[in-house]
């Protein structure tokens, strides 16, 4: 009986798409999913004539697998990844592995790869980006673990990853969680980038005035420069194009603006909170995929809080050109807010993290996937221990070139009433991590006030602090 040389748990799209993608690059295939009939579809729409073997018990999965056996798991993150490893454990041998390739809370990543490599299994939490079609024809992939798992599994992971102009997109990533850390913030990133997007195409759309059609060819033209050049914006592009069926209506006219999140937005906020690292766009973002989910109050409140009622009476090509530039610089911030993280993480958690590889495997295969993340790599390569991505010299020139533009956006944005918290975030950042000075001096005399936390003064060495009795004052 032949055996197969990879499987696959778990037969949701994701699952299905990674499946065939390792069969087409030469890899037999094993896979089982705990409902039969969504094994029997998938072996009957998808599967005929390739070298896929469906299993219908754990015991028969596992015994179709050539040894050190290697087993995907695709299921939702949480609590169901613990329950099919606890079922597998017992059928496995020393040496063989599970990866975990959902959105898995590294935490739960760190926890499971040390409770599995202390019985003799291999275990790696592998980020995976790229939705349906990245799965299917090359993702990005983030795997951590033990550097041996991954030299293991190498193999497979450089052929089934996007591959681009300085090779796939995969690297090993490092250990314990970090690969779902990553995957972690490319999320929060990914939250960053859609919202500055959503950001753009409002101001273009209600203060300009924007049909579709010309919504398209504003983000089809924007796609073709280096600066904007990105999946998302293409998408974007896409998107404007759609036709409802049955209205013959612009389809993103007749969506309900209420965002759904799966939570690694949330978890990359949390996480920067717990390590004191700045991301306010990506905050931003997440905010904003919760106010958008108070639709009803949202209605109702239009009717009783209404907002100025100034309009537009500028150039429509000079505005357009703007909101180009502030929507580039403001991405320069999300991308240098979610880098600063995975760098504190790398030092905080010993991940030993290389930041221009990360940029690099992002080039391909993943949601972000962008142009400009040439550059990132360029500035990590040339500064490994960059502290952050506004101070490599082309994002520097490029903001201090366009930021003019880019306050102007949201000086009209403001007098219009349209809401741009992203964009706001990042000028915000940007603003604060260039002053020399900040009002914080009042907050920590605020605090010594009322809890005698101390402080320290501009005209001692640091590291000396100090307390006074304010209620003495005069």
């Amino acid at each position: 009986m032949s055996e197969q040389k990879f499987g696959v748990i778990g037969l949701a799209v994701m699952g299905e798409n990674l499946a065939l993608n390792v069969e087409r690059n030469g890899f037999p295939v094993a896979v089982y999913n705990r409902t039969s009939a969504k094994t029997d579809e998938f072996m009957q729409k998808r599967a005929p004539g390739k070298n896929v073997k469906p299993a219908y018990s754990l015991e028969e999965f596992v015994q179709s697998l050539e040894r050190p056996r290697r087993i995907l798991v695709m299921v939702k993150a949480g609590k169901p990844v613990d329950a099919v490893i606890d079922q597998l454990k017992p059928l496995l041998d020393q040496d063989d592995m599970i990866i975990d390739g959902g959105n898995s809370l590294y935490e739960d990543t760190e926890r499971r790869t040390k409770e599995l490599e202390a019985t003799g299994l291999g275990f790696m939490g592998m980020g995976v980006s790229g939705g349906e079609e990245g799965a299917l024809w090359g993702p990005s992939l983030m795997p951590g673990g033990t550097e041996n798992s991954y030299q293991a599994l190498e193999p497979i992971l450089t052929k089934i990853a996007a591959q681009v102009d300085d090779g796939p997109c995969v690297t090993y990533i490092g250990p314990g969680g970090a690969g779902h850390y990553v995957k972690m913030v490319h999320n929060g990133i990914e939250y960053g980038d859609m919202q500055l997007i959503a950001e753009a195409y409002d101001l273009l759309r209600n203060v300009i005035g924007l049909n579709e059609q010309q919504l398209y060819e504003v983000f089809a033209e924007w796609n073709t420069t280096d600066e904007l050049n990105s999946f998302l914006v293409e998408i974007t592009a896409d998107i404007f194009k759609q036709k409802d069926p049955e209205t013959g209506k612009p389809l993103v006219d007749l969506i309900l603006d209420s965002a759904g999140q799966k939570g690694t937005g949330r978890w990359t906020v949390v996480s920067a909170l717990e390590l004191g690292v700045s991301i306010p766009t990506i905050t931003a973002a997440v905010n904003s995929r919760i106010i958008s989910s108070y639709k009803d109050e949202r209605v109702a409140a239009s009717q009783q809080l209404p907002g100025p009622s100034a309009n537009f009476d500028g150039d429509v090509s000079a505005f357009i050109n703007k909101v180009r530039d502030a929507l580039y610089c403001s991405k320069i911030c999300s991308y240098a807010q979610g880098m600063a993280l995975i760098g504190k993480a790398s030092q905080e958690f010993n991940y030993h993290l290389n930041l221009g590889e990360i940029a690099r495997i992002w080039k391909g295969g993943c949601i972000i996937r962008a142009g400009f993340l040439n550059k990132i790599k360029q500035a990590y390569d040339q500064n490994p221990q960059l502290p952050n991505l506004l101070l490599a010299p082309e994002f520097k020139q490029t903001i201090l070139d366009r930021q003019s533009a880019w306050r102007e956006v949201l000086v009209t944005a403001n007098t219009m009433g349209i809401p741009v918290p992203a964009f706001s975030a990042s000028l915000d950042y940007f603003d604060s991590y260039r002053r020399v000075s900040l009002p914080q001096n009042l907050t920590q005399a605020q605090r010594d006030y009322f809890g005698a936390h101390t402080y320290e003064r501009i005209d001692k060495p640091r590291g000396q602090f100090f307390h006074t009795e304010w209620t003495n004052v005069d």
